[in-house]
């Protein structure tokens, strides 16, 4: 326990040598558990030789993961920057040049230095370490905000550090509210989670979504980890949300859309269509956004005119090109189909939303796999490449299902393949997806002319879409029986 604790950190081996010793004396015979707690003394001996400014400076900067000079300077309110140099040079403060932020302080240093009494002259108050958490807070959304446009990196840092002071300390989310609309707009989904909540202010373990910071932190963190949970787990954590109604209005609806996004998702679309009418009603950022959600839920009906009608009204925020390919490929009209994913994904490019792009790509692979397989080839691996960097379940499963329509009617173990998809999806809980990957195992099929593997599973899909979304798909595959001999 002795040489676990101090993480490197050689004043805490000589203080725990000291209390082994002080054990030994008294009769006593050390346990690991007298060395399972910090030093008090760590904290008094690390302050002792440091100034008045540099004793703020060092408490200001444990509020964060990481910070520079700038950053450390205008958390504990000083005008210059001399006090913060001298300070980056003590030994407790580490450098990572390759980081956001270049410094940090040693962990065991920062936790103590929060959770014990430095019995110091000057030590902070709950107050002043509010104020010192505000300030903190200000200066990285001043960093954000100043920082290069679509700077990916420094707003999920910003966020990360963010939403952690507002979460601990109670804090207003002011510049934390767009950067959470920037969050969602690019659909890449970095983990941004903060940890339990610790330190002084810290609300208690458990406390619930009592606060706007709180509420924001688990719809944020809802949205990133729905690509790696069952979609029924999204769902609850969302509703739970909107629920408790203590988010603000704009936000309140985010948390509204992707409820609504999940609810379809897991076939719900009575449920969905509620919340996707909710949000183009409310007329926020996210209203284009839920129109395509409502075409999209047409689509899924069988109601294409109404599907294709929306599709004028979109535009971009709206994703209208995509929209239009999802309407035309279930018609067989690939080429046409094709090309408004192309569309899609230029316009994803011009406007930087890696997401978009990588989903257009996934959808126009999947598209060109039915009438041009050895094209498809090269847009599968162009589909394979911005996805590897970007946490997309549903568009990792459209391009498994376009391998497998390339693959359709050869002795690449299309089957096999389609059995380890199934239940890949299965997990993820997208129910849509599996009707979509059943008619591929019926073109599949159908190109070999097993009329009998066919019947069998379009009775299967006949199952999966007797709540009437995608029932049309069972009208395809019935016509492949007699238009895709052997």
């Amino acid at each position: 326990m002795i040489a676990a604790r101090p993480h490197g950190l050689p004043l805490y081996l000589d203080l725990a040598v000291m209390r082994f010793l002080e054990l030994r004396r008294t009769g006593h015979t050390p346990q690991p558990a007298d060395f399972e707690h910090d030093f008090g003394a760590l904290i008094a001996r690390t302050l002792a030789d440091l100034t008045p400014d540099e004793r703020h400076l060092l408490r200001s900067v444990s509020l964060l993961d990481a910070f520079d000079t700038q950053l450390a300077t205008q958390t504990v309110g000083l005008t210059h920057q001399a006090a913060a140099r001298r300070l980056i040079e003590r030994p407790f403060v580490s450098e990572n040049p390759f980081g956001l932020w270049p410094y940090y302080l040693h962990g065991l240093i920062r936790s103590t230095l929060r959770g014990a009494d430095d019995h110091t002259d000057d030590r902070w108050t709950p107050a002043d370490w509010h104020a010192a958490a505000t300030r903190a807070h200000a200066a990285l959304g001043e960093q954000w905000q100043a920082g290069p446009d679509r700077d990916r990196l420094l707003l999920v840092g910003c966020l990360r550090q963010g939403l952690i002071l507002a979460r601990d300390f109670r804090l207003d989310l002011g510049w934390l509210t767009d950067a959470a609309w920037a969050y969602v707009s690019d659909s890449v989904w970095e983990p941004v989670a903060p940890p339990a909540p610790t330190g002084p202010g810290a609300p208690a373990v458990g406390a619930g979504l009592e606060t706007s910071a709180d509420a924001l932190a688990e719809l944020l963190s809802t949205l990133s980890r729905r690509q790696h949970e069952h979609r029924a787990v999204t769902a609850e954590r969302l509703t739970a949300l909107t629920t408790a109604s203590t988010l603000p209005g704009d936000l309140q609806e985010m948390a509204v859309y992707y409820l609504a996004k999940a609810q379809r998702d897991l076939g719900r679309s009575t449920d969905s269509r509620r919340g996707m009418q909710y949000v183009v009603t409310g007329g926020g950022r996210l209203a284009p956004a839920a129109r395509r959600g409502l075409a999209h839920l047409a689509r899924l009906a069988g109601d294409f005119p109404t599907a294709h009608a929306a599709v004028p009204h979109l535009g971009w925020p709206g994703r209208h090109h995509r929209v239009e390919g999802d309407i035309w490929w279930p018609h067989g009209d690939m080429p046409r189909a094709a090309t408004a994913y192309k569309a899609a994904r230029t316009e994803a490019e011009q406007h930087g939303v890696a997401g978009e792009r990588a989903t257009s790509q996934a959808q126009r692979a999947f598209t060109l796999a039915f009438t041009e397989p050895d094209r498809a080839a090269d847009e599968i691996e162009l589909a394979r490449h911005p996805i590897s960097c970007l946490a997309l379940r549903q568009t990792g499963h459209t391009i498994g299902m376009a391998a497998l329509v390339r693959d359709a009617g050869t002795g690449h173990d299309v089957l096999d393949c389609a059995a380890v998809l199934r239940e890949e999806i299965r997990v993820s809980g997208v129910a849509i997806a599996t009707a979509i990957l059943e008619l591929v195992v019926c073109f599949h099929q159908a190109v070999l002319g097993d009329d009998q593997g066919t019947t069998d599973t379009i009775a299967r899909l006949r199952t999966l879409t007797e709540g009437g979304d995608y029932a049309y798909y069972t009208d395809i595959a019935a016509s492949w029986l007699t238009v895709l001999p052997c």
